[in-house]
């Protein structure tokens, strides 16, 4: 076998062969290396077929790069290897046994899209569809209900709301149609394989037999039926060996049951356990902060993270009023790096816990013209709620937009379908009309009962709010129009998720707006949606690949980076509001904390501002995180920042004029901050009166005695404090 250096916990962890083994792997302890030196391991030392060894982790990428890496340490790149993600086993397994259920083997495997299509077809023949669900909310909690192995039955007698119960219902409905269609969604590739096991004991005894050794990568991310599947497999021979971290157990939401990972033992008596403790990634400082927060889970296996690296920097805290400063003091930080540690923008990551955070981060690197990249989501006002909300704005400014128009003509739902906008625009080619202005004749076209009363209501709303839109200032009439459009209730009810997020980012455009007329009286929406396509269009200087990241907490799982800055942390945000109240949430809550801040290897800072603007649309006033109360002081620095919107006149490019521009200033950063005294080896006694920049680029104005103003450089301007 190749040589790979393995540390001794290691090295015991892939020699154990003969019992179950659990191994809790810690950020960055070296859990890929550990799996695929077993997987080799088994093959050239412990006398098992590649065949014989089934290894399944969550993602095809996870399974790819252990694929690649078994070959290498073998040196054996042709070698036949069962490593997969669970679907993909299953999918395989399904194409051999699905028969004894009824299905042909050549099943089509149905994604989101597909469901919700099925999904609308079905409400609509069953006349079952509640107002404001869409068919991915029933699509989203019938996958639930997979993942926790509910029969519909069980379902309907559980169910804790109207819209349960109308899920319950399409269920069975739901389940007849795929196999109609000879279809599986995703959770069936999951529960189908137990189903044959359960009928066909000889099926399950054919594939224990097969796979002699059974290896699980991120174990505390299965469900219900990925247990079950997995000590299927292992029940004969026992031989099982699963990897995983309590500690980054955050996908509870979706059916991940931590307890299967904390009650291995349980499943599996008379096991090894291994605890990878020894980090290659981050600082000392970074580890103990992590864990010193964590710590606080009741329900999680006792283990302390530990390196041979150096204590690192401190962890960077700064507290700013609300999201744009909290932006400007992100951006600040970023320069600060560059300058005095000569990183570049691929160095930094921007984590937040939910999506609509992006928006004020993304305006602020805009402006600035940095490059970055949104992983995992669509930049913000790309998102498809952001775009309908302003296909209605663009109606109200440009009544002859026909895309912005059809885009949001049922939306909400009006009960104009594909057809009848077809019959409108066939109207008003023939009367050279504008597509607007047909709406509102419906006989015309022959159009009765609910086509016709939601052309006439579209085109009424829009018409009302032409009139509006030079009464109001943008603010107010965006505001008003999503009151009278109904979308927040709209996607309350939904009760999902995604529906949520929606919800989130439709708020943060009305703040978006609000902040627009803050800095712009009188601010239009025809200004506002010219200020929103110009930053969407501006070039990036910068290389492509050398980029700030930006993503949510969840979708940072894996990944690692230089600097990690951590956005958002106010109770209520993060953790999230509806987890404060239930333990487990909050439990989990922490450990998404925990993995945010294992993702830096050198360097991270943490944000918070009091003042950001809640979902509901009011300035709250927030308490810092829980999480940020809960490090010791020691290991935190504290940094002093403000920043002030400013006005400034700019020479027209090209012509003579000047213009009014809005720009934020900074006004303090760490040592010095506005109205500082101080006293300068030359000048004398003086008062701050800006601090611009940081670093060795830093700018300070200061006003001296007999009223002299000086612009120093504050790596060169020798001023001492003056208590």
């Amino acid at each position: 076998m190749a040589k790979t250096v393995l540390n001794d916990i290691q090295k015991q962890a892939v020699e154990a062969v003969e019992k179950p083994v659990l191994i809790f792997a810690g950020a960055g302890t070296g859990k890929t290396r550990v799996l695929t030196q077993k997987i080799a391991y088994l093959i050239e030392e412990g006398g098992y077929s590649p065949h014989e060894i089934l290894a399944v982790t969550f993602t095809n990428k996870a399974a790819e790069e252990m694929e690649t890496r078994v070959k290498s340490i073998l040196g054996k790149a042709s070698i036949p290897l069962n490593i997969g993600t669970f679907h993909s086993v299953c999918a395989r397994l399904l194409r051999q046994e699905i028969s004894s259920l009824g299905y042909s083997s050549n099943f089509a495997i149905y994604d989101t899209t597909d469901q919700d299509s099925l999904i609308k077809s079905l409400l609509n023949n069953l006349n079952m569809k509640i107002d404001g669900f869409t068919p991915a909310s029933y699509r989203s909690r019938m996958s639930f209900f997979k993942s926790r192995m509910e029969d519909p039955e069980v379902a309907l007698k559980n169910c804790a709301s109207p819209f349960d119960k109308s899920v319950a219902e399409l269920y069975p409905a739901y389940r007849d149609a795929l196999k109609t269609n000879n279809a599986v969604d995703f959770g069936d590739l999951l529960l189908f394989p137990l189903q044959i096991f359960h009928k066909h004991p000889k099926v399950l005894q054919k594939y224990q037999k097969q796979f002699k050794y059974v290896l699980v990568d991120e174990y505390q991310d299965t469900n219900q039926p990925q247990f079950q599947l997995v000590k299927l497999f292992s029940d004969l021979h026992k031989r099982i060996t699963v990897v995983g971290d309590d500690d980054q157990s955050i996908y509870g939401w979706r059916g991940a049951d931590i307890s299967n990972i904390l009650e291995f033992e349980k499943a599996f008596p008379n096991c090894d356990v291994f605890k990878l403790e020894q980090n290659y990634r981050s600082t000392a400082t970074i580890l103990a902060v992590a864990g010193a927060v964590v710590k606080h889970n009741e329900y999680r296996a006792d283990k302390e993270l530990w390196t041979d690296e150096d204590e690192g920097a401190m962890i960077g805290v700064m507290e700013t009023y609300d999201e744009m400063e909290e932006t400007d003091g992100v951006l600040e930080l970023i320069q600060q790096e560059i300058q005095q540690n000569k990183r570049t923008f691929r160095d930094f990551v921007i984590l937040y816990r939910t999506n609509a955070q992006s928006r004020a981060l993304e305006d602020g690197l805009r402006r600035k013209g940095i490059a970055y990249n949104i992983v995992g989501g669509l930049k913000f006002y790309e998102r498809k709620e952001v775009k309908d909300l302003l296909a209605y704005l663009r109606i109200l400014v440009n009544p002859l937009d026909s895309v912005s128009l059809k885009r949001i003509i049922n939306f909400p739902s009006r009960g104009i379908g594909a057809k009848t906008v077809e019959k409108c625009e066939a109207l008003a080619a023939k009367k050279r009309a504008p597509l607007l202005d047909i709406l509102n004749q419906p006989e015309a076209m022959k159009l009765k009962g609910k086509q016709a009363a939601g052309l006439v209501e579209f085109y009424h709303i829009i018409q009302k709010y032409r009139e509006l839109k030079d009464k109001l200032d943008a603010s107010e009439l965006a505001s008003v129009l999503v009151d009278e459009l109904g979308l927040v209730n709209f996607y309350k009810q939904q009760v999902t998720e995604e529906a949520m997020d929606r919800l989130q980012n439709v708020q943060e455009l009305l703040n978006s707006i609000h902040q627009f007329c803050e800095r712009n009286k009188d601010a239009t929406i025809r200004e506002f949606l010219e200020d929103v396509s110009l930053l969407s269009d501006i070039d990036s200087w910068n290389d492509n690949n050398n980029q700030v990241t930006l993503m949510t907490l969840h979708s940072a799982k894996g990944l690692e980076f230089p600097v990690v800055f951590i956005t958002g942390l106010e109770d209520g945000l993060f953790p999230i509001a509806r987890s404060v109240e239930d333990q487990d949430q909050l439990e989990e809550e922490r450990r998404l904390f925990y993995v945010g801040l294992t993702r830096a290897r050198e360097k991270a800072y943490l944000h918070y501002a009091p003042n950001r603007r809640r979902s509901t649309g009011a300035v709250g006033f927030g308490q810092a995180s829980r999480f940020l109360q809960e490090i010791p002081e020691k290991y935190l620095d504290r940094i002093n920042f403000h920043s002030a919107l400013t006005r400034r006149l700019v020479k027209d490019k090209g012509g003579d004029g000047y213009q009014l521009k809005h720009v934020r200033t900074i006004t303090s950063f760490n040592e010095f901050q506005r109205g500082d005294k101080v006293e300068h080896p030359i000048f004398g006694k003086g008062m701050i009166l800006a601090v611009e920049g940081a670093g060795d680029n830093q700018k300070i104005t200061v006003v001296f005695q007999g009223n002299i103003e000086k612009k120093l450089i504050g790596k060169y301007a020798n001023l001492k404090p003056i208590s």
